[in-house]
């Protein structure tokens, strides 16, 4: 339970505030899709390596990655738009990957992979979790301004020869190495919860990128809290907890948040407000 709560509270440091930009550049499914896309390369790590963290975790990562780098391509080749391009991508990487945990992995459980099993977090996935959450902070407190450039205009940035396109491959890197490691505590599926419910709330709680990141990471925070206490109380699976959690905190700023919520709506509109 110490090592569900304390990997849980590292992932909401560390996957909020990138799925805060993935909002704002309107990109909110593709950590959806990548989710889905690492999961052939944990699958196939499982088959070569047994329920190795090395392993999965190595595999997972050139999985996502690869798709990252092929949906790219396509789309610069074609024509096709990134995100179609990435969604026709990661729906072969997922089939991929339920064939492979199916045909060849012997005591590896698909429904671990999917929801993950944050109560059996050992050691070894404690210190990966947490080298991962450190390493995606200080990448993003180097590369904030040019990141928040890139993201409401990238065509200054490029003209300013800032090099938009690699901050856009450093960011999508990040985006998988994080869930990388949170597949090990929530699996590939719960993963994208704890990364994108927070990030989609914040934005009815401040309107700037700082304050959306920090409202976002105690959203998750709070939601990590709870989801093991109902999990613990309840005897319910931990990782649709902490997202269930994550989902009525989000639930509640889209009634009631200080921006744009539908309460703030209608307390706004002309005829009652005089």
């Amino acid at each position: 339970m110490r090592r569900a709560l304390v990997g849980c509270l590292a992932l909401s440091l560390a996957a909020p505030p990138l799925g805060v930009f993935l909002v704002l550049r309107r990109l909110s499914l593709i950590g959806d899709a990548l989710g889905h896309a690492i999961l052939p390369g944990v699958a196939l790590g499982a088959t070569l390596g047994g329920l190795s963290l090395a392993a999965m975790s190595a595999g997972g990562l050139v999985a996502g990655l690869a798709i990252v780098l092929l949906a790219g391509l396509a789309a610069r080749g074609t024509g096709l738009r990134e995100d179609a391009s990435l969604a026709g991508f990661y729906l072969v990487a997922l089939a991929l990957g339920v064939v492979i945990v199916s045909a060849g992995s012997p005591g590896v459980d698909l429904m671990d992979l999917l929801f993950g099993a944050v109560l059996g977090v050992d050691d070894g996935a404690l210190l990966f979790i947490a080298s991962v959450a450190t390493l995606t902070l200080v990448s993003l407190a180097l590369m904030w301004r040019p990141l928040v450039v890139e993201t409401f205009d990238p065509g200054f940035l490029r003209h300013a020869g800032g090099g938009g396109v690699a901050w856009h491959l450093m960011f999508l890197a990040l985006v998988v190495l994080t869930l990388v490691a949170a597949f090990h505590a929530l699996g590939t599926l719960m993963a994208v919860g704890l990364m994108m419910l927070p990030a989609t709330g914040a934005r009815f709680w401040s309107a700037t990128v700082g304050g959306q990141v920090v409202a976002a990471v105690m959203m998750a925070m709070v939601a990590s809290v709870l989801g093991l206490v109902v999990s613990f109380h309840a005897d319910v699976p931990s990782g649709p907890a902490i997202v269930l959690a994550a989902g009525a905190l989000w639930v509640a700023g889209l009634l009631a948040g200080p921006r744009g919520s539908l309460l703030r709506q209608r307390i706004s509109r002309p005829h009652l407000a005089g």
